[in-house]
């Protein structure tokens, strides 16, 4: 059985106040949570006082984006090394975001999971279609590019998940059906199948990302490919994080 993962991306949103009182009512409210994995991704400078706030608790901390260098001249940049100093365990890589918005290619997104991954963080690597993609009949092909040369050079896939977020349902209130989650997840199940082996497919996480809300999150997570989700505005509020994560 793989354990769901519900994560959280804030995005550029909340600030060192606002962050903290959120991290700190998730902490309260995620006490009894044994069952399944938290994760929240603050935007940089609130990194080290969300870690504070929830230390000790269930929670688990991850960086929004990283870069693949050690360190240098690299201004506005955040390191592996600055993650891992304030309690990260995770990093979002490879956000439709960081795609579309920033301009980064597949093979800068693999220089980045690479680097994560010597560093001891854990990789979350984002893939997901446009919806002129999805209209051309090219999901799989997208998809399946972005995993192959995501995971270039990558031994092994146990500190990694994937999640699987359609561009054309973030932030815009469409979510794909649970069925189409679970036809494009199930694709990149067998897409890792083919690279490494059905074991090492079997145990890899791959999440959901794409308007989650409380009221869509039971039919998703009923689908046999999809292990959790990767939620951005329904994060921003503790009582409707927490519905997300008390899905059952």
């Amino acid at each position: 059985m793989r354990r769901a993962l519900i994560a959280a991306n804030w995005k550029m949103f909340l600030n060192r106040e606002s962050g903290t009182q959120l991290a700190m009512a998730l902490a309260k409210k995620t006490a009894d949570v044994e069952d399944r994995d938290i994760l929240i991704c603050p935007a940089a400078p609130l990194l080290s006082d969300v870690s504070a706030a929830i230390q000790g608790s269930r929670i688990q901390l991850g960086g929004q984006n990283m870069y693949f260098e050690k360190e240098g001249a690299f201004t506005g940049e955040v390191s592996a090394d600055m993650l891992l100093s304030v309690g990260c365990t995770h990093v979002l890589l490879g956000h439709s975001e960081r795609r579309h918005v920033f301009g980064e290619d597949d093979t800068l997104i693999n220089k980045k999971v690479l680097f994560a991954l010597e560093s001891g963080l854990k990789p979350v690597l984002c893939v997901g279609e446009l919806l002129e993609e999805r209209e051309a009949g090219n999901t799989e092909k997208v998809v399946h590019r972005q995993v192959v040369k995501g995971l270039e050079n990558v031994d092994a896939l146990a500190q990694i998940t994937i999640a699987y977020e359609p561009v054309w349902a973030i932030g815009t209130g469409k979510t794909a059906t649970p069925e189409d989650a679970e036809t494009v997840q199930a694709y990149i199940r067998k897409t890792v199948a083919d690279i490494y082996s059905t074991d090492i497919a079997d145990n890899l996480r791959i999440l959901y990302g794409g308007s989650v809300k409380p009221d869509n999150i039971g039919g998703l997570m009923a689908k046999g490919n999809v292990d959790g989700a990767l939620v951005g505005g329904a994060s921003l509020k503790a009582d409707s994080f927490y519905d997300i994560i008390r899905f059952t």
